[in-house]
């Protein structure tokens, strides 16, 4: 795709980076197959290429409308289309330049611009969030049916076994996921410690920063990443082996931790060494597999159906596909068969609070396509696509990690 770069992009890092991605781009449309919203809308300018096109004009001196802005904010950045593009067209890093200039060039105002800075307030503040969550918690029968369905019951996060073992690996406690699902981390620190792994979590890291990244705050984000870069240091050096992700939309953010910070002479070297330790949960499994073999013995296949969802940040970001079901498979489940797998529930962070119908739409269709195997159970690996799916699920939804956690409980008590 030929461009030319207005003034003020032309010499830019961001400028270079959009005008390499813009050349890749032959105008197939094959990504127009697995948008989502395209799917949904039947919009030339809601798909892949139509965005592109709007990012294009953008950049090369076209003042930025609400109707551009519409279309980009419509994305669910599920970088579904990366994956079926065959000339490998970094669209997410693209739309992100998009994003930057389009929201530097027409700022937000109104009910948009006030819920936005509501979101960047509190949820990447777990002192903020975690009272408020416990607050809504204990008035949960009383709260609205809209309201009720997006605060999850209390749940008990069960024992954190001491850091005992010479190997030690960190966790992210993430920014809502202590106050909503602090099973979750749990349920892996009780896995690993089996597998001879001590998980620990660094006290002073918080929110990985993609809800800030998100919601036009790159700054802000690049706070969170220093922030977090500063808490988990001390423990690179002295050893540890890997940052362990239990949230994929926290993984996919901190594995690129070094493209955010490449720019920051200070702390670019210590980004891209925390990139590269990143590891999605799935990942550290996939790599004790034998271990867990031997954990899990020869016990007769388990009588729980479990339907996976895979985020898209995981399957898409991370490039992660088929380690989860593997896992479970090992581990004795039966697995429905699910159509459609590549698509997004609708979930996308803060997007099912800002594009709520479109989300809406989005979580049924996935849900159908979920439940049609009949499961017992359905599994997913992103607190957000987890407490997405539950708000309207008939069926449990819960990390597959917990799953394992009991399966292999089940084994000690057997």
């Amino acid at each position: 795709m030929e461009t030319h770069l207005a003034d003020f992009m032309r010499g830019t890092t961001a400028g270079g980076e959009a005008e390499e991605i813009l050349r890749k781009c032959v105008h197939c449309g094959f990504c127009t197959a697995t948008c989502p919203t395209y799917q949904l809308l039947g919009d030339e300018l809601d798909g892949p290429r139509g965005r592109i096109y709007l990012i294009k004009q953008v950049l090369e001196g076209t003042t930025p409308t609400a109707k551009t802005r519409l279309h980009l904010d419509r994305c669910l950045t599920c970088r579904a289309c990366e994956t079926t593009c065959p000339s490998g067209v970094q669209y997410g890093r693209l739309l992100d330049i998009g994003r930057e200039i389009v929201a530097t060039k027409l700022p937000r105002s109104g009910v948009d611009g006030l819920m936005r800075g509501a979101l960047k307030a509190l949820l990447p503040r777990p002192a903020l969030f975690g009272p408020a969550m416990k607050l809504g918690q204990a008035f949960r029968p009383l709260l609205p049916a809209a309201i009720k369905a997006k605060v999850p019951a209390p749940q008990i996060s069960g024992p954190w076994p001491a850091a005992t073992h010479s190997r030690r690996m960190l966790a992210l406690a993430g920014c809502v996921q202590p106050a909503m699902l602090p099973g979750i981390n749990a349920a892996t620190a009780r896995v690993l410690d089996r597998l001879g792994i001590s998980l620990v979590e660094a006290a002073k890291a918080g929110c990985c920063g993609a809800v800030r990244f998100h919601l036009d705050d790159a700054e802000g984000a690049k706070d969170d990443a220093r922030r977090n870069i500063d808490a988990w240091w001390p423990y690179v050096e002295n050893g540890c082996e890997a940052i362990v992700m239990t949230a994929s939309g926290c993984g996919v953010h901190v594995k690129d931790y070094g493209h955010l910070l490449h720019d920051d002479a200070r702390y670019a070297g210590k980004a891209g060494r925390i990139a590269a330790l990143t590891r999605d949960v799935s990942e550290v499994m996939a790599a004790e597999s034998e271990r867990l073999a031997a954990l899990l013995g020869v016990s007769p296949r388990l009588t729980l159906c479990v339907a996976f969802h895979a985020p898209c940040t995981l399957q898409h970001g991370q490039r992660i596909r088929g380690v989860v079901e593997g896992l479970l498979k090992a581990a004795g489940f039966d697995l429905a068969p699910v159509a459609d797998s590549h698509l997004c529930c609708g979930s996308a962070g803060t997007y099912s609070v800002l594009q709520a119908a479109l989300s809406a739409r989005l979580r049924e269709n996935k849900l159908a396509a979920l439940g049609a195997g009949q499961p017992s159970v359905i599994a997913s690996a992103n607190i957000g696509c987890i407490t997405h799916l539950q708000e309207t699920s008939d069926l449990p939804v819960r990390h597959w990690i917990e799953l394992i956690d009991e399966r292999l409980q089940r084994n000690i008590d057997s």
